[in-house]
């Protein structure tokens, strides 16, 4: 008798073979690949505050990003370009299991100690919330479906962001080869992102800061 595959099987054995295939990427191709990211968000970042300013709207300013793990994107090089220049960023922290994460203000001489999976977190600093949540993306469609790494708490962290009722922009960090099939189906408590950001460009496209999945219409526009 064969067994079927459930779809907590299938994913993963899709994320095995996504981490595989990120794993395999030449130091060259991410290091060159971060840079290209670090610039693109950089300017991103720039064009959507002016924009926000000449409509008259609240600046984004405060940016949640996280510390990466082994083969995920490096873009502490831009959070220290981003303090240098007046935004205020913040990382992860784990306070509880199976809870959202808070965040917590970074700087390049603020402590750090290892969280619970080994993951550098702030030690101190009152709770931020950010208009810009970057998250770290293992898989992700071209509608903006997100594949994380099954522990759940990036999508805990946005449903209860939205909860509060403030408006936010997310963007998942990725490598280009996490791109899934067509036909994958997100399960229902995944949280869908307003844009991906690969070494490749913006999926679909780059978000502005009027919008985003805090509850507000999502403005758009390219920059590949």
């Amino acid at each position: 008798m064969t067994t079927q595959n459930t779809p907590e099987d299938t994913a993963v054995q899709l994320r095995a073979r996504l981490r595989k295939l990120r794993a395999e990427l030449p130091e060259d191709q991410r290091s060159r690949g971060g840079l290209l990211m670090r610039a693109r968000l950089f300017t991103w970042l720039n064009v959507a505050r002016d924009e926000a300013v000449r409509a008259g709207r609240p600046a984004p300013a405060t940016v949640a990003a996280f510390w990466p793990m082994a083969d995920e994107p490096d873009l502490r090089p831009l959070l220290q370009q981003w303090v240098e220049n007046g935004v205020a960023v913040a990382l992860p922290v784990v306070r509880e299991r199976n809870a959202p994460l808070a965040f917590l203000p970074w700087t390049p001489e603020a402590e750090l100690r290892a969280g619970p999976y080994g993951i550098q977190e702030p030690v101190a600093g009152a709770e931020l919330l950010p208009d810009v949540v970057l998250v770290p993306t293992l898989g992700y469609t071209e509608q903006g479906d997100r594949l994380g790494y099954g522990g759940g708490y990036y999508d805990r962290t946005l449903a209860a962001l939205r909860e509060r009722g403030h408006p936010f922009i997310t963007i998942g960090i990725a490598w280009s080869c996490g791109e899934l099939d067509a036909g994958y189906e997100p399960a229902a408590h995944d949280y869908p992102l307003d844009a991906v950001l690969t070494q490749d460009g913006w999926v679909p496209q780059a978000p502005l800061e009027q919008g985003g999945t805090g509850g507000t219409t999502l403005h758009s526009f390219r920059m590949n």
